[in-house]
């Protein structure tokens, strides 16, 4: 039976060692229960040390106030716990109250959403969005879903680990912020935000965000006689810096109700004897920051994942795990990290929702071992068998197939060898869960630039959310071509000032959150090498005039070139396509030297301020995507400028990718060909004493991932 599992930072803790979570999504109430035992020992085969399933509200209370458990089969949850526990799983519990999971009202009672539309979310209009997105906080919803949790959440309790059970992990609702984002933006409901209330929830916020209206009015360019008279600005067409102060402060207030209603149901689920740690799943990489004020506000009982998919249908952006696919997943992963959690994905592909396009099993295989290579520590397989749905709630048909190992059938499909293999690996490697990652030098990870995305939209000067796409396209994608291992640094953390032994790179914008300029005016002054592409902020997080890094730089301008094919020299590059925007000096600080020029006019695009103590600055007025090998030999230049050693790996070929992971007396190097065609690299590493270690030449088939054991201890870091 199950014992203990714990978690830090780093990794998770199972019975004192540290190891990895390997979970598979099983739904009790789709699995023909004598199927259960037999697919649960397939499960556990394939390397399984945990069961996650949905607890569906709309199966167990199918009329109001008719809540059941254990009267049939599909509702018989204990049984399937007892069964858990007896086979040696823990299970992560997911009561909701929203479940998604392709059922009828998103997994809500068919009677709440119909008989209750008073308390649907609403768009700026004020209109309904879809008959099953709830406004979390509205009195009637929050008054059914208690109602609701007073009959799960002491069942889950009885089952937790502390007691014996198996139930590890309890899940509060389900991708929180999606059920609005995806159907509309986020909730506008006038009762629930308090619109036109000095008590309700939005004219608060605004008070203590604001010391008094005029002050308001100032930043909004509005005249309004009271808070509650102030109504959110609309997202899809910001037009001033006034317009994306309110949509900005509404989306920082909406962000502050996600966590409220986070709160509540955490506090329901402790007062009914829940005294196991929550968790949640982010909606996807690039909502992870989202959650920030939920993290802050649940405290070290809580723990956050994201969820990683590449295909669920033929609208998705590529259908297998692209390239850009692994950089999401590094930069999500990463950011778990510096959220202080073991970086978990707790909805991997296991299948897919749609029946096509298909998923294959060397597919999820490069999907598994791109999400290892880049620091996956747990992971919930989404969903390890499918099943059948019960009368009444498929959203999407009869059968639940997901294209899973496990068919509803018990026909078992290839990619259960994929999750057994990868299962036995991660047996046979366990101390890749405490490896971390080799880096050469760091990206900075600026929680507000994947928040921006409506705010700062069609920013006239290079906003946040211009900021975060060239952190992607360029700076990220550029080093792992270019054969080096960017790390990360997490700008909103302090922890950054000790950071100061490799360079630093950061995708500035014109908005910076003062508190980020002044740490950077500190990691320089300590010693630290800073790199700031394209542009140097002159506002703050909320679009005031601060210039605290500027100041710094002794009064550091720019001005953007608007030349149709400018002639762009970086050190030894040549000529370098600038396929974005390009910014030239107009004053440098003192002392310091033009490292590169627009040659037409003769204007410096980058220059090198060098501070005693060793710190130094390093602007580069360009922004790009990646697409020509130019960029590449002008990253590698930009990182000689700043010392940078050569590469802890080189790679000869630039669209194979890698990642060195140690845990100081072992390593591993992962090859990465994310592509559809074999390719060929050859490798080699670096030892403590600068030398190379030739590791050879290797061929990597189509969507491989190869692994390297590394020999050679005391690999430099």
């Amino acid at each position: 039976m199950p014992h203990a599992i714990e978690w830090n930072a780093q990794h998770y803790v199972i019975d004192g060692k540290p190891g990895f979570l390997v979970s598979g999504e099983f739904h009790y109430f789709r699995v023909p229960r004598h199927d259960w035992e037999e697919r649960l020992s397939r499960f556990r085969e394939a390397g399984g040390n945990c069961v996650a399933t949905y607890i569906p509200w709309i199966l167990h209370e199918p009329a109001e106030g008719d809540i059941r458990f254990g009267d049939a089969p599909e509702r018989d949850l204990e049984s399937f716990l007892a069964l858990c526990r007896d086979q040696g799983l823990f299970v992560i519990a997911r009561p909701g109250p929203y479940q998604y999971s392709e059922m009828k009202y998103c997994g809500l009672p068919g009677w709440l959403c119909e008989s209750y539309p008073e308390l649907l979310a609403r768009d700026l209009g004020g209109r309904p969005m879809v008959q099953d997105s709830v406004s979390y906080l509205h009195p009637l919803f929050l008054a059914k879903a208690k109602r609701w949790y007073d009959e799960v959440c002491p069942i889950l309790a009885r089952w937790t680990t502390s007691r014996g059970g198996p139930v590890a992990f309890v899940q509060f609702d389900n991708e929180l912020t999606g059920i609005h984002e995806w159907f509309g933006g986020w909730d506008y409901h006038p009762n629930t935000m308090g619109f036109g209330r000095e008590d309700g929830r939005y004219p608060r916020f605004l008070m203590r965000r604001y010391p008094d209206i005029r002050a308001l009015n100032a930043a909004y360019g509005t005249d309004y006689a009271r808070f509650a008279d102030v109504r959110p600005a609309d997202p899809s067409s910001p037009r001033n810096v006034c317009d994306r102060r309110r949509i900005k402060d509404y989306q920082d207030f909406y962000f502050g109700t996600v966590a409220e209603y986070a709160r509540t149901l955490a506090s329901w689920m402790r007062d009914a004897g829940i005294d196991c740690d929550l968790v949640h799943n982010s909606a996807n990489p690039g909502s992870n920051a989202y959650h920030a004020e939920t993290v802050a506000a649940l405290g070290n009982r809580f723990l956050l994942g994201s969820d990683h998919y590449y295909n669920l249908d033929l609208d998705w952006n590529a259908n297998n795990p692209t390239p850009k696919y692994a950089l999401n997943a590094l930069l999500s992963l990463e950011s778990l990290r510096h959220m202080g959690f073991p970086p978990t994905v707790f909805e991997l592909p296991g299948g897919s929702a749609a029946d096509w396009p298909p998923i294959t099993a060397s597919d999820l295989k490069c999907c598994y071992r791109t999400n290892l290579a880049f620091g996956m520590k747990g992971l919930n397989y989404y969903v390890f068998t499918g099943g059948y749905n019960p009368d009444g709630i498929g959203g999407d048909g009869e059968i639940y197939d997901y294209q899973a190992s496990i068919a509803p059938d018990n026909a078992v499909r290839p990619h259960y060898a994929v999750l057994k293999e990868f299962g036995l690996f991660l047996q046979e490697n366990e101390w890749l869960a405490k490896a971390e990652r080799i880096g050469d030098f760091r990206l900075g990870l600026d929680r507000e630039l994947p928040r921006s995305k409506y705010y700062a939209a069609g920013d006239s000067g290079f906003g946040s959310a211009d900021a975060w796409t060239f952190l992607h396209k360029g700076l990220a994608i550029t080093s792992l071509c270019a054969s080096y291992s960017p790390g990360t640094a997490d700008l909103s953390s302090d922890g950054l000032l000790r950071l100061t032994d490799q360079p630093l790179f950061v995708a500035s914008s014109d908005n910076m959150a003062a508190s980020v300029q002044r740490r950077l005016v500190r990691f320089v002054e300590q010693g630290g090498r800073l790199l700031l592409a394209p542009v140097l902020p002159v506002m703050d997080e909320h679009y005031q005039p601060c210039r605290i890094l500027a100041d710094f730089l002794e009064g550091a301008s720019i001005e953007r070139l608007t030349d149709a094919y400018p002639d762009v020299r970086v050190g030894p590059a040549g000529r370098v396509h600038v396929n974005g925007g390009l910014w030239a000096a107009s004053k440098m600080p003192s002392g310091a030297a033009a490292i590169a020029r627009e040659e037409t006019s003769g204007r410096t695009v980058a220059w090198k301020k060098t501070y005693e103590g060793g710190g130094c600055v390093l602007w580069l007025g360009l922004q790009w995507k990646f697409a020509k090998l130019a960029q590449l030999r002008m990253l590698e230049h930009v990182l000689q400028e700043l010392g940078c050693p050569p590469p802890a790996v080189r790679c000869d070929n630039p669209n194979v990718w890698t990642s060195l992971r140690s845990d100081g007396d072992r390593a591993m190097l992962f090859a990465m060909n994310l592509f559809s065609s074999p390719l060929e690299a050859g490798l080699r590493v670096r030892g403590s004493d600068g030398a190379y270690v030739d590791l050879g030449r290797h061929a990597l088939g189509p969507m491989e991932v190869k692994t390297i054991p590394i020999r050679e201890r005391g690999l430099s870091r």
